[in-house]
């Protein structure tokens, strides 16, 4: 019998000593930099002639790892080892299946900085910032576990006489799962090991900024007895092979996490029956969003400030749950830009690697160009108060910005960035704050900072939101408590880390027999 779950404590680094082991885990893992990781197919590692190096973005001259790149080829390969893999691990009790997800966290739990390193090194985050991605991503394994266990009871169903009736839960078969790079191990960590605890068999293409993170939890998950095929490491270029996997008629299911174009051409194409396919695919996506902290004319204005600068400028603005846009009541605008200002000012950039640094780099070159290409567009949108340059040429470094009286149809209040760029917008009245927040194509979080009851009732009535938060940030979600997905083109609420997760990636079957 297993203790309730329970979330994963963060580490807390205003403690001397776990810094001390931070720093000592960035020790060991540099001591790594620049190995080759192989792809793996049904247990096989193949190195390829392509190869392509990922690099640390606080300093781009640092070479994380050399991964070998899939070519059609090895897609094909890794769907075929993932569908033969499927025919015995459909069969493994879920009691069975939840024990490999137990025993994969607990490895992680006592690896948790040695993780949480590689994180600071090809992702750019801070400790603070990839101390909470991997405690995600042991909460991931640790729910999902408990959940197919609890999915793998008798389901209540209405008693008849004379007729015994089962509902069970079966696998779906072979997927594709496409991470983001952002969270690169919790959110790879949660849809790859959803999956498999369902019964199901994986084809990991791991986000190409980050595919070192993901080859280490292969590599857990391997430690772990995870048996061969069941997790197929599948890098590549998403140009060449993408359209591959999600058209394959052995394909079962997507799960992708990443941009709103990107998950729009994997809906369409999965939309279309191939030769020999048997099903409808399913799509779990989540796509990103344009999300607002409103804040009320009586509102708790230190906290409104600080929940605006912590959910705009984490981990530089780089989650779909960022606060891009500020609509503050003309009541306490300035006040609350004055504040927000001060905090934004305080805020260190530097090497992620140092316990002092507070923001890091963007991911990578794409990313730098982009968002200050969006910069110079808020230019001509709103008045840049704060930020707006870019910091050591080491590293893909850009400063926390913020933009001010800004129209909510400029493009800076609609457009996904994706950096740290926050879009001050003025609301006459709470009402048309919330009419404001409402007035994008997305719908993935936001959060009111009101002392108002009546105001918090309407919000919570009427703001779109799939995660609403009140009197405090939007960002921070945790698995169990915030159930994690949003509305309209922030993709297909699929609530990750919730009870009805794993329902996707399975299908009830009913047995009934008459005596």
């Amino acid at each position: 019998m297993r203790i309730p779950f329970q979330n994963e404590p963060f580490t807390p680094f205003n403690d001397a000593g776990n810094n001390r082991d931070y720093d000592a885990a960035l020790q060991e893992v540099r001591s790594k930099l620049g190995r080759h990781y192989p792809l793996v197919i049904g247990g096989e590692r193949i190195e390829t002639d392509r190869k392509e190096g990922s690099i640390n973005p606080a300093r781009i001259k640092e070479t994380v790892g050399i991964v070998s790149q899939a070519d059609v080829g090895l897609a094909e390969k890794a769907i075929q080892a993932a569908a033969a893999a499927f025919e015995s691990w459909r069969y493994v009790a879920p009691e069975e299946r939840a024990r490999y997800l137990y025993r994969a966290a607990a490895i992680m739990r006592r690896r948790k900085h040695e993780f949480s390193a590689w994180m600071t090194l090809e992702a750019g985050k801070t400790r603070t910032e990839a101390d909470a991605d991997t405690a995600e991503a042991i909460d991931f394994m640790e729910f999902y576990a408990r959940e197919m266990q609890r999915l793998a009871l008798p389901q209540p169903l209405t008693a008849l006489r004379d007729e015994e009736n089962e509902l069970s839960y079966i696998p779906l078969g072979v997927g594709v799962v496409i991470p983001p790079w952002n969270f690169p191990l919790a959110i790879t960590t949660g849809m790859t090991t959803a999956a498999i605890v369902a019964g199901n068999t994986v084809v990991l293409k791991p986000a190409s900024p980050t595919p070192v993170i993901a080859a280490k939890l292969v590599e857990l998950l391997e430690e772990a007895g995870l048996p061969p095929g069941v997790v197929n490491y599948l890098p590549g270029p998403g140009s060449e092979i993408g359209d591959v996997l999600v058209d394959h008629p052995l394909t079962r299911y997507v799960s992708f996490t990443g941009s709103r174009e990107v998950g729009l051409r994997i809906n369409e194409r999965a939309a279309v029956t191939q030769p020999g396919q048997k099903w409808i695919k399913r799509v779990i996506a989540e796509m990103g969003g344009k999300d607002a902290i409103v804040v009320d004319s009586d509102a708790d204005l230190e906290l409104a400030a600080e929940s605006i600068t912590a959910a705009a400028f984490g981990f530089s603005g780089q989650k779909c749950s960022a606060c891009s846009r500020a609509i503050v009541h003309e009541a306490v605008y300035d006040t609350v830009l004055q504040k927000v200002v001060e905090r934004t000012r305080q805020l260190v950039m530097d090497d992620p690697a140092l316990a002092t640094a507070v923001l890091g780099p963007v991911i990578d070159e794409k990313a730098y160009a982009r968002i200050q290409e969006y910069i110079q567009i808020g230019k001509t949108e709103g008045r840049l108060i704060a930020g707006g340059g870019t910091g050591s040429a080491e590293g893909y470094f850009i400063e926390p910005t913020i933009f001010v009286d800004v129209d909510s149809s400029a493009r800076i209040s609609q457009e996904e960035i994706f950096g740290p760029v926050v879009a001050f917008t003025k609301a006459g009245s709470f009402e048309e704050a919330i009419a404001l927040a409402n007035a994008t194509d997305y719908g993935l979080t936001g959060a009111v900072i009101s002392n108002n009851r009546s105001h918090l009732e309407l919000a919570r009535r009427e703001f779109f939101a799939g995660n609403l938060y009140f009197n405090r940030k939007c960002t921070g979600a945790l698995v169990g408590a915030h159930p994690f997905g949003g509305f309209n083109m922030s993709g297909t609420d699929s609530k990750a880390g919730s009870r009805d997760y794993l329902q996707l990636f399975m299908q009830a079957k009913l047995v009934s027999e008459r005596y």
